[in-house]
């Protein structure tokens, strides 16, 4: 079996990326067993943080860093670190009232593409010297 010598990128099959929503500010419905587990499953995914409303009316904020999907709601968890504490803390799906994305989504609109497109753009401005540096993380 011989491999062929060189390869045409356009010939490769390529895998479209992730939409990524716009869940800032957003405060999904709770109402069922569904709707809870998608809403974590994209509080995992968000770079931002968190408040959780417990059903005891106790408020965590912070940042979902693991989840734990089960069969029930008391056997699904979420695990997160909460702002300004170094504590991790684990919180079964069935203790939480609410959940509210309330930090800033800090991967929102820093793709490679958009990187690019701001060195481009300064280069297309005519500035010498350029470089794109990351944003600070606050």
């Amino acid at each position: 079996m011989s491999l062929p010598t060189t390869v045409n990128p356009d010939e490769v099959e390529v895998a479209e990326g992730r939409e990524r929503e716009q869940l800032e500010g957003w405060i999904p419905s709770l109402a069922t067993d569904a709707e809870i587990h998608a809403a974590f499953e994209k509080a995992f995914d968000y770079r931002g943080d968190v408040t959780l409303t417990l059903k005891d009316g106790t408020a965590v904020n912070g940042y979902i860093f693991d989840r734990r999907s089960g069969s029930t709601l008391a056997d699904s968890a979420v695990r997160i670190i909460p702002a300004n504490e170094r504590t991790k803390l684990t919180i079964p799906y069935s203790e939480i009232a609410a959940l509210a994305f309330t930090g800033r989504d800090t991967a929102a609109g820093k793709s490679f593409e958009a990187w690019v497109r701001k060195y481009w753009e300064k280069k297309a401005a005519g500035e010498q010297g350029i470089a794109i540096h990351p944003e600070a993380l606050d």
